[in-house]
């Protein structure tokens, strides 16, 4: 079986900046376990499987450790792969998720995705949180992710967290995040439970982190700055109590793969 893959870099207008991710556009659904497997063969923080459905497409999304249900980037990919080759007479899709109904828009050179804010709970700063991050947060926050507000963005970008340790804290992934100086906010993601150490740029880690710096700098309209090796530039507004998450996409590569006929799980 020959399947065509695309892989994109998101949040960037070069390549090899950003976020990459592995998207394939299939005419109907794999198994699970070989979708999982050609995720954990490209190895990158996430790859996107969509199949059409009606007027829209279905979406899942895959790391090399397992099915994740919500992410920015592989969706951003995503619809600028099938606006670009699939859909050139559209400028809007609608992906069915299983975070919902996810609208993206291309507006000029922009992906704007419309994506769910997720709901923050305080949590007390703990010696293990300190311990693993190097630095001490100021605020600590509990969604599907954990997020540690630091002091300012030299903590956020020096930080180098114990990986084992963060295994053990709560939270799928980590997000440090800092009020900026250039930027509104500046964070970076680490997901070692998901077998990605550092996640190049977060779009559903900014589902965390938006809402919060909205709300502490009292702004709808803010621009993110992820602080990874790659970076990324994330153009985020609050609406309806909603996450708008805005990116440019570079395209890296066009590929055949060719898996098994026959899969046994």
């Amino acid at each position: 079986m020959e399947l065509k893959q695309y892989v994109v870099d998101a949040f960037t207008d070069q390549v090899f900046k950003g976020n990459p991710a592995a998207i394939c556009v299939l005419s109907e659904w794999l198994p699970d376990m070989l979708m999982q497997n050609i995720a954990k063969e490209n190895n990158l923080s996430e790859t996107a499987f969509t199949v059409k459905k009606g007027s829209g497409y279905e979406l899942r999304w895959f790391t090399p450790g397992g099915e994740i249900d919500l992410c920015g980037h592989a969706t951003l990919g995503a619809a600028y792969v099938l606006l670009r080759f699939f859909e050139r007479d559209c400028n809007k899709l609608s992906f069915q998720t299983k975070s919902g109904q996810l609208i993206v828009k291309k507006v000029n050179d922009l992906y704007e995705i419309d994506m769910p804010a997720y709901s923050l709970t305080a949590v007390p700063v703990t010696e293990e949180m300190e311990q693993t991050i190097g630095f001490r947060p100021l605020e600590a926050w509990i969604g599907r992710d954990l997020v540690c507000v630091m002091a300012d963005e030299q903590q956020v970008i020096q930080a180098n967290p114990n990986e084992e340790r963060l295994k053990k804290l709560d939270g799928l992934l980590l997000q440090l995040t800092a009020k900026g100086t250039t930027y509104d906010c500046v964070t970076r993601s680490f997901a070692p439970k998901l077998n990605v150490s550092e996640d190049p740029v977060c779009g559903s880690g900014h589902c965390h982190v938006i809402p919060l710096w909205a709300d502490k700098i009292k702004k709808n309209e803010l621009i993110a700055f992820q602080a990874s090796k790659r970076s990324g530039v994330l153009y985020c507004r609050i609406e309806n109590g909603r996450v708008i998450l805005a990116g440019k996409a570079a395209l890296y590569s066009k590929a055949e793969l060719y898996v098994p006929e026959k899969f046994e799980e």
